[in-house]
């Protein structure tokens, strides 16, 4: 984070109110399905201490918002009802918590809030902590920028901070077309790691454009019996589906690293990795605005890129999370809040 001069030539005076009192939201009532979601007006939220209020242009849509919507997930953090979800966004800042803050009212930034310690993004204004923003990559659009900060953060805290990413690692991602994996493929490759991605037909040459080195169809082919020994998984699936996880243990060499990112998709897999000589974690994201910042660079070059699959109107969020639940998204749903 880059702080602007404290000195007297550079201040600014704090600028007064810059928005209303109440908003537009999608908010839910209780845990359920989709349909439980429903528009409202609801009172904008107030920062405190180094929080900063956002007007969202745009909120990402991801896994974890879905399972807390039907009372998974993060539900159990939901103090009072009626609660807001929503993780991600790229907006633009409104209110500072003084005056030589690094984002100064204005500025085009992206990022996480914590969600549902404070009310979420799918509303038309947002608190985040100061740590927890970027600047809004400049070649992205707000729609595009608020399908990154959750899943590539993810990702890169898998790929890059745990798994050390690097050339000649063999590593194997499952799910390399989704929200975290397509991120994930490209971080590892980015860094010269042999990438290994499962997917369905119709994202195999989309996952080799991406930069994995091979691509496994998991519909027709036992990723066990095409992959030599990898030195990582990153297993996006777990065990929900045809014990992923388990079978990943079989293509794992001794000593190799499995990161489970799924929360409660196996929960056995620390003993079964053990048992088998193979280390092993999981992996929670972290908000960390430094390490968005980089990754914009790395969207700004065009060495990494974000793929949005589908965009929903806010008050359309009910479809939204059904679309998502699905299954079958590449890359990452968003929610259009607002005009630029």
């Amino acid at each position: 984070m880059r702080f602007r001069s404290t000195r007297p030539e550079a201040s600014v005076e704090a600028p007064g109110p810059t928005h209303p009192e109440t908003m537009r939201a999608v908010v839910l009532d209780a845990p359920g399905d989709p349909d439980a979601l429903h528009a409202a007006t609801v009172p904008v939220p107030t920062p405190i201490m180094s929080e900063v209020l956002v007007r969202i242009v745009a909120a990402g849509i991801n896994p974890i918002d879905a399972k807390t919507r039907a009372g998974r997930g993060a539900s159990g953090a939901i103090a009072a009802w009626p609660a807001t979800l929503g993780y991600d966004f790229s907006g633009v800042v409104v209110a500072t918590p003084y005056e030589s803050h690094p984002f100064p009212p204005g500025t085009e930034v992206f990022g996480m809030t914590p969600t549902p310690r404070t009310p979420g993004t799918y509303a038309e204004y947002a608190v985040v902590p100061s740590l927890s923003l970027a600047r809004k990559p400049t070649s992205l659009s707000h729609v595009e920028a608020a399908g990154v900060p959750l899943a590539a953060l993810t990702a890169w805290g898998v790929v890059v901070e745990t798994a050390l990413a690097h050339a000649n690692q063999r590593v194997l991602i499952h799910a390399g077309s989704g929200g975290v994996g397509h991120f994930a493929v490209q971080f590892a490759a980015y860094f010269g790691a042999h990438v290994i991605a499962t997917g369905s037909p119709r994202n195999l040459e989309w996952l080799r454009e991406l930069g994995a080195a091979e691509v496994i169809d998991h519909t027709s082919v036992r990723f066990e019996d095409a992959v030599a020994p990898v030195d990582v998984v990153v297993d996006l699936i777990g065990n929900t589906i045809d014990d992923t996880g388990t079978r990943s243990l079989e293509v794992l060499r001794p000593g190799g690293l499995l990161i489970e990112v799924p929360t409660g998709a196996w929960p056995g897999f620390r003993d079964a990795a053990s048992a088998r000589g193979i280390r092993s974690t999981g992996y929670k994201v972290v908000p960390d605005g430094s390490a968005l910042a980089t990754i914009a660079r790395l969207l700004d070059s065009g060495a990494v890129r974000v793929f949005v699959d589908r965009v929903f109107d806010l008050e359309d969020a009910a479809n939204a999370h059904r679309e998502l639940e699905v299954g079958h998204t590449r890359g990452k749903i968003v929610l259009r809040v607002s005009d630029d």
